[in-house]
């Protein structure tokens, strides 16, 4: 089992920034990557972003592409999301997903685990 808790969320006006964290704990030594979905009310769960653990190689979505920053700390079992220029149409619940597939996948069905979301709000 894989254990993965978000921190980050927050109510932030257009043009401001976050920043999302999700710090894994259990059997991770078989998670290739991490990825960050987002959901909004009423629509399907959407790719984010990713990045793996081994060599920090990043995927972003086109809708966050320059805007989002994805790292990790391998020491921490952590990965961060610094969100910037944020726009209404950013507002959702995120979530942190892990997967032991490589290249990480885009799709929510390519995840083993979940954490339990974060809200962010963009107010414009």
């Amino acid at each position: 089992q894989v254990q993965l808790v978000e921190s980050g969320g927050g109510l932030v006006h257009t043009g401001g920034s976050l920043e999302l964290s999700c710090a894994a704990s259990g059997r991770t030594f078989r998670n290739k990557a991490m990825g960050w979905f987002r959901q909004a009310p009423g629509k399907e769960r959407e790719f984010v972003a990713a990045i793996t653990w081994i060599g920090g190689t990043t995927y972003y979505a086109d809708s966050v592409k320059g805007r989002f920053t994805f790292s990790r700390d391998n020491a921490k079992n952590t990965v961060y999301l610094q969100m910037n220029s944020l726009k209404p149409e950013d507002t959702a619940v995120y979530y942190c997903a892990s997967t032991i597939i490589y290249p990480p996948p885009r799709l929510p069905g390519g995840y083993d685990y979940w954490g339990q979301g974060t809200q962010v709000t963009v107010s414009s």
